[in-house]
């Protein structure tokens, strides 16, 4: 996609919140005992991965007005993500995540406040317009007034020729209504939304397991055109052309210090591979490649990371 004429390569919108993660690996929070203070929110972290490449982010969220709202909006700051757009609300705290930290799917615990206030006059029609790709999560949609503004905002910025993406990280401790979350994932993957998802998080969707296939062929009749489904160590499966074609990568085996944050690493290095006109099957192990440098440190991904590295494969 050519996103020259637009002011921002990504616009993420959602959820940016205080992360308390376990500083020892952990089966649960039960076995969790020292914490450590990270920025955090899903949509935030694909903001600093994409500018981390050298793309253009910027960030809709909503914040308190306290110290903790300081520090975050100061966090994404110090990754070039544009935050003028970031609100604080005056009456309700800065949400607070607690995660333990592992090499598989993270414990966590969310107390939720201020993430969920974000309304339609924080997503305007001039910004949507100057936006190559807008990309949400089902956190940031599982809460009213959030909800109608991003499905709302979503619709409009599609018909603006803004490219729609989301991260359906279903989880039913956040959005305990599966129905209505399969219903407002069907709104919101009606604008043409590019979906990332991983196993984990469909059977949480869905309620069983199902074959990648079977997934896929779900959001394609939602309005999904391309379908990205990680698969943890056996990689990754892509059904792209409305459900015509599909790829799988293969995963590589590696010794994994913190999976925390490796999803949003994953699809920043598919969406940047986007963004530079490269096929599905590039997009995705240029994802692995991103994914793989997360999995394989502690914390967040470092700044100025070469994008180049992610079209470098072994094969």
């Amino acid at each position: 996609m050519n996103s020259q004429n637009r002011t921002y390569d990504l616009l993420a919108v959602g959820e940016l919140l205080v992360d308390l993660i376990g500083r020892e690996l952990a089966d649960d929070l039960r076995q969790t005992r020292d914490f450590h203070r990270y920025q955090g929110g899903s949509p935030a972290n694909m903001a600093a991965n994409m500018a981390r490449l050298g793309n253009r982010s910027a960030l809709v969220a909503c914040v308190g007005n306290d110290n903790l709202g300081i520090y975050l909006k100061d966090r994404v700051a110090e990754s070039s993500v544009e935050t003028q757009f970031i609100a604080s609300n005056p009456t309700a705290p800065t949400s607070v995540v607690i995660v333990s930290r592992t090499k598989g799917t993270p414990d966590f615990i969310a107390y939720r406040e201020a993430d969920c206030w974000i309304k339609p006059e924080h997503l305007p029609d001039d910004l949507l317009k100057n936006s190559a790709i807008f990309h949400t999560t089902c956190f940031a949609l599982s809460r009213q007034p959030a909800q109608d503004a991003i499905v709302d905002a979503a619709r409009r910025a599609h018909e603006a020729g803004c490219q729609v993406s989301i991260d359906a990280n279903y989880a039913p401790t956040i959005w305990p209504d599966r129905e209505l979350a399969q219903r407002v994932l069907q709104q919101y993957c009606s604008a043409r939304a590019l979906v990332k998802l991983s196993d984990d998080d469909a059977a949480r969707l869905f309620g069983y397991q199902q074959k990648p296939e079977e997934i896929a062929a779900r959001f394609h009749a939602w309005g999904a055109p391309l379908v990205c489904l990680t698969l943890g160590a056996e990689g990754s499966f892509v059904s792209y052309e409305n459900g015509h074609q599909n790829v799988r990568i293969s995963g590589r085996k590696i010794d994994v210090i913190d999976a925390t944050g490796a999803g949003d690493a994953y699809w920043a290095g598919f969406l940047t591979a986007w963004l530079d006109g490269h096929d599905p099957t590039t997009c995705a192990r240029a994802g692995a490649n991103l994914a793989e440098k997360k999995l394989t440190r502690q914390g967040p991904l470092p700044g100025g990371l070469n994008k180049e590295e992610l079209y470098v494969f072994d094969d």
